[in-house]
């Protein structure tokens, strides 16, 4: 079976989508290719860095990138991670896309809402996809984009 493709997006790819690339790739790697990007890309938050460390994730050789690096790439599924849909980039090399809010912890030098944004996009990545089914499921009631 060929990994889905999975694209984690926000704007400045430094906290959200980082954190959920890795959490992907740590529960799920043998069934999907984690992925994030940004439309303003910035550097990754130290704090998200140390926040994954916590629970043995380390993303301290992920790298922020621009949308405009990915665009060779067709993914089956974009996560937009935004505080608000309508601010998330537009991915349009992706098959659907689906939003899914977190506040964006990078604004604050608070290690407990590193923490709290880090369990929430982990226990909704556990539920969402345990079984690649559950992903099928996203895909059918996402927005369609090609």
């Amino acid at each position: 079976m060929m990994k889905k493709k999975v694209l984690f997006v926000c704007v400045h790819n430094s906290a959200r989508s980082q954190m959920a690339e890795g959490i992907l790739r740590h529960l799920y790697g043998k069934d999907y290719e984690a992925y994030s990007a940004g439309s303003a890309p910035a550097s990754i938050h130290p704090l998200a860095v140390e926040a994954m460390g916590e629970i043995g994730i380390d993303i301290s050789l992920q790298k922020s990138k621009g949308l405009d690096e990915l665009k060779g790439i067709r993914f089956d599924l974009a996560v937009t991670l935004c505080g608000a849909a309508a601010s998330c980039p537009f991915v349009p090399n992706a098959v659907s896309a689906v939003h899914k809010e977190f506040d964006d912890p990078a604004g604050t030098s608070d290690m407990n809402i590193y923490r709290r944004v880090r369990d929430e996009i982990l226990i909704w990545i556990t539920d969402a996809f345990k079984d690649p089914d559950r992903m099928k499921e996203m895909q059918q009631t996402s927005v369609r984009l090609l």
